[in-house]
């Protein structure tokens, strides 16, 4: 009754930014990501371990809210194998890149948490009900499930049993998309992804403009990327990045995830494209810019990172389906 499984993060290329119910996490509109290979989170899961539950994240024991997402879906496991008797559960969850820092760490957390997590109960796999399950402990995780590019679809039943994510091309597809993440500071933000996004929508003025504008774009994202049109695809990362922003910049109060080395690079990649280099920045809700190219071009990509300050950079491939191993971490 122990089982580990690996997963990604992923990158949205058009943002999920607002939930139209909080308690089923579930979002106003529908989202696009790429999962992002080497980033990976480990996640070993056992049943009927001690007296009680017991969460590690990173090296140290969940509290609060952390431990009680965990535990949600681990009670959801508990209650689809209600034949059998599960007991307490031990998980242990490690990363291998910052956490809280911009960079989706808890989608590729909860997503190795849902396909460990079933597996260990002995439920079959099941990319759908993986899907579905780690959305209950972050939202945008339920993309992580499947690698290439995901979709997370809205869904309108009010139980959120078609809210999940659909893998629309593999990893496979466009091997030469790069993604290249650019670290200009570890430091864990402020006000998390969920505060941030439950307060731009109850507040900002922009909000109903942002749903229909994202829905739409995820609609041309599928185009672009079946056309395999970097250019369509780069133009559009980073105009919904700056709309997303938009909703918590005019927020109240106001919540802007931009530093000063965010804004340098920003600005000095609109620089190089006017020298023909392809590059093209999205950002979620983080300080730390990702930059959209190709496999020609992701040297000068990092190179222009660390001229803007990055003090870490990471070149990412399209990455793979969350997965089983074999090695456990306890």
């Amino acid at each position: 009754m122990k089982a580990t499984a690996l997963a990604h993060p992923n990158l949205a290329l058009v943002k999920y930014w607002g939930k139209r119910d909080d308690a089923l996490i579930l979002p106003h509109q529908s989202s696009l990501s790429l999962t992002l290979s080497p980033l990976s989170v480990h996640t070993t899961v056992a049943f009927g371990v001690g007296n009680a539950d017991a969460v590690e994240l990173n090296g140290y024991v969940a509290k609060g809210s952390e431990r009680d997402r965990v535990l949600r879906v681990l009670d959801a496991v508990r209650a689809e194998a209600k034949e059998r008797s599960l007991g307490p559960a031990r998980m242990v969850s490690r990363g291998d890149f910052p956490a809280s820092a911009g960079l989706a760490s808890s989608a590729a957390g909860f997503a190795a948490l849902a396909v460990a997590a079933r597996a260990a109960a002995g439920l079959p796999a099941d990319p759908r009900a993986s899907s579905l399950l780690a959305r209950l402990g972050s939202g945008s995780a339920c993309r992580s499930v499947q690698g290439g590019l995901c979709e997370w679809m809205r869904g309108e039943r009010p139980d959120g049993s078609d809210s999940y994510a659909v893998q629309r091309f593999d990893e496979k597809h466009w091997p030469e998309l790069r993604m290249v993440v650019a670290i200009v500071s570890r430091d864990e933000k402020e006000v998390k992804s969920r505060d941030g996004m439950k307060n731009a929508v109850e507040t900002s003025p922009y909000y109903a403009a942002w749903i229909k504008d994202a829905e739409a774009e995820v609609v041309r994202a599928r185009d672009y990327l079946a056309r395999k049109d970097l250019q369509a695809l780069g133009e559009m990362c980073e105009r919904n990045a700056w709309r997303m922003h938009a909703t918590s910049l005019a927020a109240d109060p106001p919540l802007c995830y931009l530093m000063p080395g965010t804004l340098a690079l920003i600005h000095s990649l609109r620089e190089q494209r006017k020298k023909g280099v392809p590059v093209w920045f999205t950002l979620d809700a983080g300080p730390n810019p990702c930059i959209l190219t190709d496999a020609a071009h992701e040297v000068a990509a990092e190179a222009v990172a660390r001229a803007c300050g990055a003090t870490e950079v990471v070149r990412c491939v399209p990455g793979g389906d969350a997965r089983l191993l074999t090695e456990h971490l306890f």
